[in-house]
């Protein structure tokens, strides 16, 4: 099903990009939302709505994902005085009739309605490849909350290849991991900061592996935004609201040119860097993760996340934190190297292989994930 409705009129205005020093030219980094749903599938709010929250919410991008709809006529800038959000549709598609139901794969930019191929996951893949676009396997582990009727939605035909990436952090699964009881559900709603801690560990390690064997693999990280109401008596709540959501799990994407508020030139942008994994997951609800850098020095060149450089005479990896925390290199999914209360951090390798980044601080008294970068590949 295909729908088309006017977006808002945009007007002109005056607006400066974040920017900041790349390792070797400037880089424009720009935040957004990956996974959310509005009122044409189940989630609660309208398009309009979910921009005005990512607006407030400081986001430059906004992508909705309803479930097996793509909603058409949507795309566009939307303004509230001098701030602006770019609003794009993408879609999240599963099979319907599959019961129990599994395999949710996030497609951006296809641009065309792919929900009838959803019976087999690599058809589906193949098509979004077909159409342009990219696809990402959606909350990879999302286990069951049986007190609410939520069941395990995780993907399990893990034999298919040619997907872009994985979404590794969702908040709503690792939200609905913490809903054992209902006095805790209540507790989380009213606090829904309390349940974040990082991705799950085995989403992490399936992502190491496929790294490890030598797939490209683009990690990215979601809200999964329904801000669906909750009634219990007297109690009344929005579970997850769309404007704390784009405070908390967002992708970072770093570009070499600017958006230059024209949506065709702006789509493309971002998401060429997207699908080459010029991109981060913050969690920037405890502190802003804006400006952290990962790059590589080599003989001959330097890059940044989600490029490849060959490992001759050594490579020289530079990690650059917003602020002091834990840095963590990661290689082929081993921990080659920590460092505590650092912001910085310089280390010299000569093995081939993916080498990624976390940085992880304290928040709600306990240690949490804060930063995950994507590889940068030594060949």
């Amino acid at each position: 099903m295909t729908l088309k409705l006017k977006p808002l009129k945009p007007y002109a205005i005056l607006y400066a990009p974040r920017v900041s020093a790349g390792s070797h030219t400037l880089l424009h980094e720009y935040v957004g939302n990956l996974h959310n749903h509005s009122i044409y599938s189940d989630g609660h709010g309208s398009h309009d709505k979910i921009a005005l929250a990512a607006i407030r919410a400081g986001l430059d991008f906004i992508v909705v994902t309803d479930h097996n709809v793509w909603v058409d006529g949507m795309d566009g800038y939307r303004f509230l005085g001098k701030k602006r959000v770019l609003l794009l549709t993408g879609e999240e598609i599963h099979d319907q009739v599959r019961d129990p139901q599994k395999n949710h794969l996030l497609v951006f930019e296809a641009r065309e309605e792919l929900a009838p191929r959803a019976a087999d996951p690599q058809v589906l893949i193949n098509e979004v490849k077909r159409a342009g676009g990219l696809s990402f396997i959606a909350h990879p582990v999302d286990p069951e909350a049986p007190l609410f009727g939520e069941s395990d939605l995780s993907w399990v035909d893990w034999d298919v290849s040619g997907f872009t990436g994985f979404e590794i952090w969702n908040f709503m699964s690792e939200f609905k991991s913490h809903l054992s009881s209902l006095p805790t559900a209540l507790l989380l709603a009213y606090s829904p900061k309390r349940s974040a801690q990082g991705p799950f560990p085995e989403v992490l390690e399936r992502w190491d592996q496929l790294l490890a064997s030598g797939k490209r693999v683009v990690a990215i990280g979601g809200a999964d935004a329904h801000a669906a109401p909750y009634r219990r008596g007297p109690l009344k709540r929005i579970i997850l609201p769309y404007e704390f959501l784009y405070r908390a799990v967002n992708t970072h994407v770093l570009t070499r040119n600017a958006l230059i508020g024209d949506v065709n030139h702006d789509r493309r942008l971002l998401f060429h860097s997207i699908s080459r994994g010029r991109c981060f997951v913050g969690f920037d609800l405890p502190a802003a993760t804006h400006g952290f850098r990962f790059s590589a020095q080599g003989a001959d060149d330097q890059v940044i996340m989600g490029d490849s450089i060959p490992a001759r005479n050594g490579v020289t990896l530079q990690i650059k934190s917003p602020r002091r925390a834990e840095i963590h290199l990661i290689h082929n999914g081993e921990r080659l190297r920590r460092w505590k209360d650092r912001d910085t951090a310089v280390f010299t390798v000569h093995a081939p292989g993916a080498y990624r980044v976390e940085v992880h601080i304290d928040f709600e008294g306990r240690r949490c994930g804060w930063i995950y970068s994507n590889p940068i590949y030594v060949t």
